[in-house]
């Protein structure tokens, strides 16, 4: 790409988002690598002429995020500092046609299906003796898997069928190789990713797979635990959950985003359920897996939601009491089914109700914390900090939730490692244990 004489190009990706985007620069680190060509992932040193920006466009805060990196990026080659700039991913995929008007500077945009063509610009092809291998930008302890593309769900507030495209299931022999690649380079835990988990498979096998999926993965040696990821509730597969229930080396552990605790506004939604649906499966699901630590997500201020409506979904939170939950402001998001309706939730509203949820959650979670003091766990070493180490245990995923700091001076551990920590104290978000 360049004229004789200068430096070779380095490459910096950088990532915005979700894992699920995480994990396509990941496979996009290890083309551009398998091309020869020298790329990094969001590198500190700044001595790369090319950038790569893997967009978010989810929601407003993340769009927001989105544009204000490329225009930093855009800033930066008008300087000189930069000479190419490239960007893929879902804001790129949903508002290609505005950004090329809007932000000329970019030398090219992409989808988020549209790798080979990105690799192109390096004159390079997308090479498939690749597939299943990556490069991780994680720990190489842990992993993240995107076993499905796209969503064939109708929900309203949802723009993710817009920017991903319809669900495209991957095959479980090309997981379990994805899975055997890893673990041959030190990974042990597998988190499995979708944006529906739990359709996995019913368009490759005609039916819903997932618990097939997790036995084949299970029995990958090297695999110490496998958690799970973004399951849909309406048409959960309960099989899923006997496999849970059987193998060690699957987590006790099920993000399922529910999103409301009103059965009206459930409808309107379009999520095929309602609160009393939902509540029966919370206790099936607690009553085949004993112990199960259940994350969910939950939309505060979704158009017409009354404070009836919220005092539902409130009573709906304590009574369940999950063991880790976060909640979202509603976003409006332009050519989804509930834009059609008016955002009528004023801005502080929405975010007075989401803190309110939280309070609630957070005396939950100092409760269920508190019954952990004084037990042991196997707990995954992540890393070190200054004088302390930190870990968590099957019932946590990383970033997401709580953290087991562990006040280490005598014993030296190894990142990856797992040991045994008997907990002493705890807070809402974090305990705090020793090495036995």
């Amino acid at each position: 790409m360049k004229t004789k004489g200068r430096k070779k190009d380095k490459v910096n990706i950088v990532t915005l988002g979700c894992s699920k985007n995480l994990v396509d620069s990941e496979v996009m680190l290890t083309q551009l690598r398998g091309n020869k060509i020298n790329a990094t992932h969001e590198a500190n040193d700044d001595n790369a002429n090319i950038i790569i920006v893997n967009t978010c466009g989810f929601i407003d805060n993340a769009k927001q995020e989105s544009i204000d990196t490329i225009l930093r990026y855009a800033d930066a080659k008008d300087e000189g500092l930069i000479d190419k700039l490239y960007v893929t991913g879902c804001l790129s995929q949903r508002y290609r046609d505005d950004l090329e008007v809007e932000i000329p500077q970019v030398d090219a945009f992409f989808g988020t299906m549209e790798l080979p063509l990105l690799l192109k610009k390096f004159k390079a092809d997308y090479k498939h003796e690749l597939v299943g291998e990556r490069i991780l930008t994680t720990s190489n302890h842990y992993a993240y898997m995107k076993i499905a593309e796209g969503c064939d769900r109708p929900c309203s507030f949802c723009a993710i069928p817009l920017m991903r495209g319809k669900h495209i299931s991957k095959s479980i022999e090309e997981l379990v190789t994805e899975a055997k690649n890893l673990a041959k380079n030190g990974t042990k835990e597998l988190l499995l990713i979708a944006q529906d988990s739990t359709y996995y498979g019913l368009d490759i096998y005609g039916k819903r797979n997932l618990a097939e999926l997790l036995k084949n993965l299970s029995d990958v040696e090297g695999i110490e635990w496998i958690r799970l990821h973004y399951a849909f509730p309406t048409g959960f597969p309960l099989d899923v959950l006997d496999v849970m229930a059987e193998r060690d080396n699957i987590c006790n552990y099920l993000d399922m985003p529910l999103q409301h605790g009103s059965t009206r506004i459930l409808k309107h939604m379009r999520r095929g359920t309602s609160r009393e649906k939902q509540e029966e499966l919370i206790q099936i699901i607690r009553d085949k897996v004993p112990g199960i630590a259940l994350r969910t997500t939950l939309i505060a201020g979704y158009p017409g939601e009354t404070q009836e409506d919220f005092d539902e979904m409130l009573g709906f939170v304590e009574r369940s009491r999950f063991d880790r939950l976060g909640i979202f402001s509603y976003s409006h998001e332009e050519n989804t089914h509930a834009h059609n309706f008016p955002d009528d939730v004023p801005q502080e509203v929405k975010q007075e109700r989401a803190n309110t949820v939280m309070e609630v959650q957070e005396q939950i979670s100092h409760e269920l914390n508190q019954e952990k003091v004084g037990k042991t766990f196997k707990v995954l070493i992540d890393r070190k900090e200054g004088g302390q180490y930190i870990g968590r245990t099957e019932y946590d995923s990383p970033e997401v939730d709580n953290e087991v700091i562990i006040e280490e001076k005598s014993k030296h551990l190894r990142l990856g490692d797992f040991v045994n920590v008997k907990i002493n104290d705890a807070t809402e978000f974090d305990l705090y244990g020793e090495v036995i």
